[in-house]
């Protein structure tokens, strides 16, 4: 059932935005991650039509939100890799270096953090090292500019020492440095609330980054993986009776707490990916495994109107108008929906994952 409904998924797709938005970006990368597992033209040919209506000749990415100054623009551009490989065009390599100098002209805090956006200054979010550590840790890998590396280093290391809880491991979606917003903690800037979907973009990010990796990076890696490790058995601890996690991760006791399809999804790949690459023991594997069999089993259901894939998060943030105030209460109060990019795209991830490492196990 599982490429019967991103067949019919992508069938009927439109843009999520009319603009260069990150959940558009995660089917692209589902994408290319089905694509390289089983072959399939559709899936290389959606992205690239996807790509091909929005690079011109000369790399500009057309209606790209600069004015937004969101690290979110870059997630979507990683697909430019596959992009340029996969067919050679120019263009696509070019869209590569204009995005990548993007970040030159990205305001930081005090620490050499980025803004999650220009809207949310002196803030750091989870989602953010997911959009860029990986596309900076590929662009190191294709230009050959080593000085990445540090920078990457400095995010995550500055994320495990200021946004991990150390009595539970789980880390805080955000983290305001001014201590200006309602919702920081006056001594630590940080938001309340464990959230599942900024865990997961944690624990993607850390995959994902790692994996472009060269071996004189080695000492880097090795910090991704027990950060990683680290991250994944905290949120093991935590894990609900059905073997999925909560919404809010740590509030199982919370009135309209949920199982949340999305975050759960995003752990089951990063355990698998870990376990494939080295970076977690390979029981990993399994434990991912059945989370993502359990999603499958339990979130994805046949309807009248065709598949659906439910219970995921429409979208949480910080701050703004109405404002967000990073509580438990908020994060349950976000709509809940189905079909959403950013569940079935990496739903394509983990399916793709499950093949790479031990394609006997994962299903069709």
């Amino acid at each position: 059932m599982t490429e019967i409904f991103f067949h019919q998924y992508l069938a009927d797709y439109h843009a999520f935005k009319p603009y260069w938005n990150y959940e558009d970006g995660c089917v692209l990368l589902g994408c290319e991650r089905m694509y390289r597992m089983t072959g399939k033209e559709e899936y290389a040919a959606f992205l690239l039509q996807y790509l091909n209506e929005r690079i011109a000749s000369d790399g500009t990415i057309r209606n790209y939100p600069e004015s937004l100054c969101s690290l979110d623009s870059f997630q979507s551009s990683k697909a430019l890799f596959f992009a340029w490989q996969h067919t050679g065009e120019l263009r696509y390599r070019l869209a590569i270096h204009k995005q990548a100098a993007e970040i030159e002209k990205h305001p930081r805090t005090d620490s050499g953090m980025f803004w999650h956006k220009r809207i949310y200054p002196q803030q750091i979010w989870l989602d953010g090292i997911y959009m860029t550590a990986p596309f900076f840790s590929a662009y190191a890998e294709m230009n050959g500019d080593t000085g990445f590396f540090s920078l990457i280093r400095h995010q995550f290391r500055y994320l495990r020492n200021n946004l991990r809880n150390p009595e539970n491991g789980l880390y805080y979606h955000g983290l305001d440095e001014s201590r200006a917003q309602k919702w920081a903690d006056p001594e630590t800037g940080c938001s309340s609330a464990f959230w599942l979907r900024g865990m997961g973009w944690l624990l993607m990010a850390l995959t994902d980054t790692a994996v472009f990796l060269p071996s004189a990076q080695s000492a880097i890696k090795r910090e991704l993986s027990e950060m990683l490790k680290d991250a994944v058995d905290a949120l093991l601890y935590y894990r609900a009776e059905n073997g999925l996690f909560y919404q809010v991760i740590d509030r199982a006791d919370s009135p309209g707490n949920y199982t949340e399809t999305s975050g759960s999804l995003m752990a089951a790949y990063a355990m698998m990916c870990g376990a494939g690459t080295g970076m977690l023991p390979g029981t990993y594997y399994e434990t991912g495994l059945s989370v993502l069999n359990t999603v499958k089993a339990e979130k994805l259901r046949r309807t009248d109107p065709g598949i659906l894939l439910t219970d995921i998060c429409a979208s949480a943030g910080l701050g703004g108008e109405p404002y967000r105030d990073g509580s438990c209460a908020y994060y349950l109060s976000e709509p809940v929906v189905s079909n959403d990019p950013k569940g079935v795209g990496i739903l394509m991830s983990a399916e793709a994952a499950a093949r790479a490492y031990n394609p006997d196990t994962a299903e069709g």
